[in-house]
């Protein structure tokens, strides 16, 4: 994943990842990114600073508990009335998306079974997430195992 600082022609600046430059200037071109505040999608890469790495310890992230759970929203979500999402929210929900995909276990539909053998000890302990039906996750809560669902949007590359 690659992250950019960007700018719409009306001088708005916002961010956005891609999967590399190629898929930002293919989306740019399609007219797929678009400015957060007004809507534009002309829109191009700004300036940047620098990533500088420092020798400093860094603290390890905290595992994220067991996410997503019901089946996947259509592919651009809607806002309760029927109103699209912004496109800021999008981009702060892909990259929440790519976070999980890094720091989780994708465990598909077994999600629910997985998560009780975390729970009872018999699987490694670990930050998991996947597929499962309202009615398990339910299920689930009854026994005392916490799921926290999120909207699953396309992936920032598409």
């Amino acid at each position: 994943m690659i992250h950019y600082n960007l700018r719409c022609s009306a001088d708005h600046g916002f961010d956005g990842w891609f999967n590399d430059s190629a898929s930002f200037d293919k989306q740019a071109k399609r007219g797929l990114v678009e400015c957060p505040v007004c809507g534009d999608t002309k829109v191009e890469r700004a300036l940047m600073t620098p990533a500088v790495s420092t020798s400093r310890a860094v603290a390890p992230v905290e595992p994220v508990p067991e996410a997503k759970a019901e089946v996947l929203p259509p592919a651009v979500p809607a806002m309760a009335g029927g109103g699209r999402l912004p496109a800021q929210m999008i981009a702060m929900l892909q990259k929440l998306r790519a976070e999980v995909e890094k720091n989780c276990d994708y465990v598909g539909p077994e999600l629910a079974e997985e998560a009780r053998k975390i729970h009872r000890g018999e699987a490694e302990e670990r930050a998991i997430y996947g597929e499962t039906t309202r009615d398990e996750a339910e299920a689930l809560a009854e026994e005392g195992i916490e799921l926290r669902q999120i909207p699953w949007v396309p992936r920032a590359d598409g």
